[in-house]
């Protein structure tokens, strides 16, 4: 099995995965929706999760996505794998020790923060956004232990412990809200957010069986003078800023849909999670795949492979995110009532999810290109213009929220958030093209152009079927089930069809990644 191969095999596993967390991520919002609605509480849990996130990613998640694959693949393809691991103890204990110490100031000063956040919430969501936010604020150590673990695996290339882990995640923050939620309590809700908690504990312990297969060597040093070391902290810089830039385009988006209706929040909230679906489930699994090989093929300078890996990914993305991004403007109605209108959802919340989804939608695949590019980048160990080019797209996304938000309310905000997606990718395609020379654009363009061809002829045949067989089932539970299922079915049969006959290359990519061989 070619290199190729294998990278399109691990990233079908991922996306399997993905797609049972997610699915069990939407259980879990759904169960949120039904117990609480879309309410302050409801709006203050989603609040909640901003200070440690932001934590998490100062310190965490800009080391793991730019800097310690990359570093730890170069020592393991130079078969310098001792001086790897002693890397790898430096990073993890400067980690952990700055980690825990910022956590407990963030304890202390979470009144202000929420008060900075959200202006406009009352007392009381105020006073249930702090308490929520300091649950939560356990998990970004827990957390970036689990991180680092997946960073190792991913480097020897090895993805399923984290990808069950994110599984086990998202079924304990479900267990734990059945048990201890109540709707008639709105600070019940911090049995989801223990859950949180449990789920990252849950999802560290289930990855260190395979870290010991590897050979986890851990040595109690700090050093800052190790080549390694210095390397790591100097590529994670600039994605630290970003991350921290990033965080004040949430506390814009934040501070202006507090103003609004109350719920508009987790309106855009939900939305949001069902747009991140197809980006997590397909994008995110191909990027973390071929990240480990991109890395490898970096550092040995095979430039060739180099860019059929980068071109590779991004056709397949494009194939197939366009398709879903069609289904998913056709068929948000009822694909809002399957998951999300239930007890305390009503059709009215339907009807105001719905507006954000639209427009989160139409950036499904901006969204899911910016998955692949960076990562090229890190590979070639160059974060500083990804980064530059971040910030642009962000002051465009955050103007582009001061504009829209008055004419069309949450909606702006998310087409805003749309913009700032479009505007990054295509940063990104001009940079890398200047960096490398080329960038297979012209395969590229042809593959985005018969991809919406064929999910246009899709949208337009679901659109019709969708209306024939709306007024007999209806738009209940049950009607919306039917309507949804039929209709996605239908629709990937006429996408599959069209694009076999058009003898698209990105065809044969995908039934690979599901273990199947075809031949045109």
């Amino acid at each position: 099995m070619s290199t190729s191969q294998k990278m399109i095999r691990a990233a079908g596993f991922l996306m399997a995965a993905n797609l049972v967390s997610r699915f069990l991520g939407f259980v879990r919002e759904s169960l949120m929706a039904g117990l609480f609605g879309k309410t302050g509480a409801t709006d203050a849990y989603n609040t909640a999760f901003i200070l440690p996130d932001l934590l998490y990613w100062l310190l965490v998640g800009g080391v793991l996505s730019a800097a310690f694959i990359p570093v730890l693949s170069e020592y393991i393809a130079k078969q310098r794998e001792e001086e790897g691991w002693k890397v790898v103890s430096s990073v993890i204990n400067i980690m952990f020790l700055s980690l825990c110490s910022l956590v407990i100031i963030a304890m202390i000063l979470a009144p202000k923060f929420i008060f900075l956040q959200v202006p406009g919430f009352s007392p009381e969501n105020r006073d249930l956004a702090v308490y929520l936010t300091r649950i939560l604020l356990l998990q970004p150590v827990i957390l970036a232990m689990s991180g680092i673990t997946m960073g190792i695996l991913n480097s020897y290339k090895i993805f399923w412990p984290s990808a069950l882990g994110t599984v086990l995640y998202n079924a304990s923050i479900i267990v734990c809200g059945s048990i201890f939620a109540n709707s008639g309590d709105a600070w019940s809700i911090s049995g989801f957010a223990f859950g949180v908690v449990i789920g990252a504990a849950v999802n560290f312990l289930v990855q260190v069986p395979s870290l010991r297969k590897v050979g986890l060597r851990y040595y109690p040093i700090i050093d800052f003078k190790h080549p390694g070391v210095k390397k790591i902290i100097s590529l994670s810089l600039p994605i630290i800023i970003m991350f921290t830039l990033n965080q004040f385009q949430v506390i814009v988006n934040s501070n202006l849909g507090s103003a609004l209706v109350p719920g508009s929040l987790t309106a855009i909230w939900y939305s949001y999670r069902l747009f991140q679906l197809p980006v997590g489930i397909f994008a995110l699994a191909i990027g973390v795949a071929v990240f480990p090989t991109l890395s490898e093929q970096a550092a040995l300078q095979k430039v060739k492979d180099f860019l059929e890996t980068v071109s590779g990914a991004i056709r397949l993305v494009i194939y197939i995110t366009i398709p879903v991004s069609v289904g998913m403007i056709v068929l948000r109605f009822p694909l809002i009532r399957v998951l999300f209108e239930h007890g305390e959802f009503g059709p009215l919340d339907t009807e105001i999810t719905a507006i954000p989804l639209f427009y989160f939608t139409l950036g499904i695949t901006a969204q899911a290109i910016i998955q692949i590019l960076p990562r090229a980048f890190y590979a070639l160990q160059n974060t500083w213009k990804p980064v530059g080019l971040g910030v642009v797209a962000m002051a465009v996304s955050i103007a582009s929220m001061f504009f829209l938000v008055r004419p069309l309310a949450h909606g702006g905000l998310a087409l805003a958030v749309t913009v700032g997606a479009i505007v990054h990718m295509l940063l990104l395609f001009i940079s890398l093209r200047r960096m490398l020379g080329r960038i297979d654009g012209k395969r590229i363009i042809f593959t985005l152009i018969k991809s919406c061809a064929a999910a246009f002829a899709m949208g337009i045949t679901v659109f019709y079927w969708a209306a024939q067989i709306e007024p007999l089932v209806g738009t209940g539970k049950l009607g919306s089930v039917v309507v949804l299922s039929s209709s996605a079915l239908i629709g990937m049969v006429i996408f599959t069809i069209i694009t076999k006959l058009m003898r698209m290359e990105e065809f044969n990519m995908a039934m690979d990644m599901l273990g199947r061989k075809t031949h045109n």
